[in-house]
């Protein structure tokens, strides 16, 4: 097997600096490596930040996971989400979008909620049984 500039073995010896590419070889040097910037928050994350509105403080305790805070929803939110979820475990696009409006809480925080809800109703169900 020929060991040309593209090798393993030639790689190997680039990266410390030891290879020669052969003649006839266009060969680009690479750039300097530098450290990749770690961002602050991923843009999601900023974006959920500045919606905070009330009932989105977040809860005292250290947790396990970075970024968004637990949403701490309010007596009324919960009552309303109860209420819809009462009416309909499986929340649709468009009472999903008037909850979000009516309670001041993103689409996604409707969403987590049902699909929170739903598996406390599953475990309510099979340990009754």
């Amino acid at each position: 097997m020929e060991r040309g500039p593209f090798s393993v073995e030639w790689l190997a010896r680039s990266s410390r600096g030891g290879a020669q590419p052969r003649e006839g070889c266009v060969c680009v040097s690479p750039a300097p490596r530098r450290p990749h910037p770690v961002p602050a928050a991923a843009p999601r994350d900023r974006e959920a930040a500045d919606r905070s509105s009330p009932g989105q403080e977040a809860e005292a305790g250290g947790g396990a996971v970075p970024g968004r805070p637990r949403t701490k929803f309010s007596a009324a939110q919960l009552q309303e989400l109860e209420r819809s979820f009462r009416e309909q475990r499986y929340i649709g696009a468009s009472e999903k979008r008037r909850l979000a409006a009516a309670l001041n809480l993103s689409q996604s925080q409707i969403k987590t909620w049902f699909q929170n809800r739903r598996m406390k109703f599953k475990r309510q169900t099979q340990d009754a049984r």
